[in-house]
């Protein structure tokens, strides 16, 4: 795996990120990172959204790329702001992210692109990640949002 795409560091203005909450009965799906900004970090399935591309599309892309699983319904719950800056200061990342929730129906979860590896992370075990604290809001969001009826 490569370094970014260029544009992605030091942007002129924030870009769209999309992330994936997928959830099963007892946990939720994640991926460590492979490339920057946050390598070696567990997070959730996602990445930019590509010019011409819904935002539907993007999850949908990025959550088959990084994990090879596909989902039916997915229902917008929450968004986020990840803003990381270099040593002077400067925005280095700069994404807004719409996170998008999902049921599992099945398969089996790989790593691929940008993803080291996978991971189904029990909701009572997620501390054990070192997730971003924004990632644990929008898994309580996704939570809250499936469980409620249709």
């Amino acid at each position: 795996m490569g370094a970014p795409s260029p544009g992605r560091s030091y942007p002129a203005r924030p870009m769209v990120g999309i992330g994936i909450i997928v959830l099963r009965e007892d946990a939720v799906l994640l991926i460590r990172r492979s490339r920057p900004p946050a390598m070696g970090s567990w997070s959730l399935p996602g990445g930019a959204q590509e010019l011409g591309e819904t935002a539907i599309d993007a999850a949908r892309r990025e959550l088959l790329e990084e994990t090879g699983l596909t989902v039916g319904d997915l229902t917008l719950v929450a968004h986020a702001d990840s803003i990381h800056r270099d040593a002077e200061g400067r925005v280095e990342y700069h994404y807004t992210i719409l996170d998008f929730a999902a049921r599992w129906q099945g398969g089996e979860a790989v790593a691929g692109a940008d993803a080291g590896a996978v991971a189904w992370a029990p909701f009572d075990q997620l501390d054990a990640y070192a997730l971003w604290s924004e990632a644990h809001r929008v898994i309580a969001a996704a939570r809250a949002a499936l469980a409620a009826p249709a």
